[in-house]
């Protein structure tokens, strides 16, 4: 794997990136690289594979791009080492934050398709979701410090049928950190990983499995779990089996709250006063079922910090319902709650990611069929997303007449996508087994028939 441009040379970044994402393709390869530049160039939303097949930059036929897809061949675990090994942008304390959330690519049409799971999707009305078949994926991602719609994606693992959501990313994200650790990106001393997530996963069992990697967690949990204190004190005297829990917290139950260790206010310019409430040392109470059943010895504490975010208002709605969050540290301080909740404000980042894959990038308008091309396009999405993202100082802003200009550093990626095409003949091409055959010269045997061996090409 080549070493990737240093930091004062986004070009030789880009370059050093699209050098190792060239030598990650070891069947079809230029034909998959030419349809990762054919996404960056295209001039607008994707709408269908065989548009792609139209644009200038991609030589094939539409022929060659569902052959490469089907066929072709992506050496992931050597693109996760690339991706690994480019710079990662930190919080103001210098440390990493890493998102980790399901997207769902859904295919309810795709009968013959294998793998499919029912699908989690919201509805626009208040309690119409609905379960939709598709293909789920988890993605990481790293998280930048303000507001923006940029992350930095670093993984990608497609969940099926018998497999854990939570066990599933919990796997991931130990491989993903070993990969950081190995790339220089964490050193001993250096700031905990701090990995938010959602109401999705199990953040208790989650920091219990990575207990011993450096990692804090974050996740939302709903509002109306139950939650123990710590066990009181055992008083002098008392007889009977030591209490391994304290009273219950239910997050819907203020009767049962307890004074807060910390209060933070912060005002915010989109939310107006938010107000951050912390409680120290609570935790779930785990029973023998489902993940649990099979734990030797005694169920764990796992103590945490509990906390309860309310806002003023939110864009739209001027009655918002509180946000419950726990983390895996315990003792904290007010500034580690206020940077808590802030991080997972972050978390949201990763939304404008998924709506690019999906809207501009077209990552869900393909009708495949098989897994293994999904994967395929899927890696391919994430390659040339990490090229949009790598060529952010190197594009100018090329504007709608209706926007308003942007600053360099805040473009948009559907803006640097615009740019790209401008962009593309000064970076490595890497497709230097293609040649363009177009005149055929026919030699004709002796009987009037043409033999397979005298059919020639000629290159131009």
């Amino acid at each position: 794997m080549s070493v990737v441009g240093s930091a004062e040379d986004p070009a030789a970044r880009l370059a050093g990136f699209r050098r190792d994402f060239y030598r990650c393709l070891p069947r079809r390869a230029d034909a998959l690289f030419e349809l990762t530049d054919a996404l960056l160039c295209s001039g607008g939303p994707v709408t269908s594979l065989v548009d792609l097949s139209l644009v200038a930059e991609h030589r094939r036929g539409h022929g060659a791009l569902y052959d490469a897809l089907g066929a072709g061949g992506i050496d992931v675990a050597r693109l996760r080492v690339a991706l690994a090994g480019l710079a990662l942008p930190r919080a103001t304390d210098g440390r990493i934050m890493l998102a980790v959330d399901v997207c769902n690519w859904l295919r309810p049409d795709a009968a013959t398709s294998p793998d499919r799971l029912f699908c989690h999707t919201y509805g626009r009305g208040k309690g119409s979701a609905q379960m939709i078949p598709g293909w789920p994926y988890s993605f990481v991602a790293t998280l930048e410090p303000g507001r923006t719609s940029w992350t930095q994606v670093l993984d990608a693992v497609r969940l099926g049928p018998a497999d854990d959501a939570t066990a599933v990313t919990a796997g991931q994200l130990r491989q993903l950190i070993d990969r950081l650790i190995h790339a220089g990106h964490w050193r001993c001393g250096d700031p905990d990983i701090l990995i938010v997530c959602d109401t999705g996963y199990d953040t208790a069992r989650l920091a219990w499995v990575l207990s011993d990697l450096p990692v804090l967690l974050v996740g939302r949990i709903r509002s109306d779990r139950v939650l123990r204190l710590p066990k009181p004190s055992r008083q002098p005297g008392a007889v009977g089996r030591p209490r391994k829990h304290g009273a219950e917290f239910a997050c819907n139950g203020p009767a049962t709250w307890p004074a807060p260790q910390h209060t933070t206010l912060t005002p915010t310019s989109r939310y107006g006063t938010a107000r951050a409430d912390s409680w120290d040392q609570l935790h779930p109470r785990l029973t023998r079922r489902t993940c649990w059943i099979d734990h030797d010895g005694d169920l764990p504490i796992i103590a945490g910090t509990l906390i309860r975010l309310q806002v003023e208002h939110l864009p739209g709605e001027h009655d918002p319902k509180p946000v419950w969050l726990w983390c895996s540290a315990t003792n904290a301080t007010t500034a580690d709650i206020d940077r808590w909740w802030q991080a997972f404000l972050r978390r949201f980042d990763l939304e404008h990611t998924f709506r690019l894959f999906k809207q501009t990038l077209g990552w869900t308008r393909p009708k495949i069929r098989t897994t293994e091309a999904a994967d395929r396009w899927t890696w391919l999405i994430i390659a040339a997303y990490t090229q949009l993202r790598l060529a952010r100082p190197l594009v100018a802003d090329l504007r709608r007449p209706w926007e308003r200009p942007a600053a360099p550093d805040r473009l948009t990626p559907a803006r640097v996508r615009r740019g790209f095409r401008n962009l593309r003949p000064t970076t490595a091409r890497l497709s230097h087994s293609f040649r363009s055959w177009t005149v055929k010269t026919v030699v004709w045997c002796r009987g009037g028939r043409v033999c397979s061996g005298c059919v020639r090409l000629r290159a131009v």
